[in-house]
């Protein structure tokens, strides 16, 4: 991929972030996604895929730097979800039977700086005020179904 911005910083961001999911999930078509930014912690940027049916999500680390994927992508459902909880600023944490722990945000307009070369670094920011709405109806489905207060389809 060329690292040179053209006319859209935006859109490069967007198209490196879907390359970083989709490189590493076999049915990414199958999942919407947005961008998270870590905190206390569990810090950086990741591609959150998510899915109602069957529910799920996957959280897909990113290096800052590079948009590229930063470590394998962790798959999060009814097997290996251990906690789910909405914080207090509007963020979420989820602990998985691994012992890990995830604490992030979906800003509504997060700011991502593309890095063309070592000296050249462009700011885009990413409009995704409407699918940050969506994440956060998904994630009271998907606490409701843990909890089993709604059915898990």
């Amino acid at each position: 991929m060329d690292k040179r911005p053209d006319e859209n910083p935006t859109q490069q961001v967007k198209d490196r972030l879907h390359e970083a999911f989709d490189s590493q999930i076999p049915n990414f078509a199958s999942y919407n996604l947005v961008a998270g930014t870590g905190i206390a912690g569990s810090g950086g940027l990741k591609v959150i895929g998510y899915r109602r049916q069957p529910a799920e999500l996957i959280i897909a680390p990113v290096n800052a730097s590079s948009l590229e994927a930063s470590e394998d992508a962790i798959n999060i459902n009814n097997t290996n979800v251990n906690q789910l909880a909405e914080l207090s600023d509007g963020g979420y944490e989820i602990a998985i039977s691994t012992g890990r722990v995830f604490r992030f945000s979906v800003p509504e307009a997060p700011s991502i700086d593309l890095h063309v070369d070592d000296a050249v670094s462009i700011g885009a920011t990413l409009d995704q005020k409407s699918d940050a709405e969506d994440f956060a109806d998904f994630m009271d489905h998907f606490m409701n179904t843990i909890e089993g207060t709604e059915n898990f389809v």
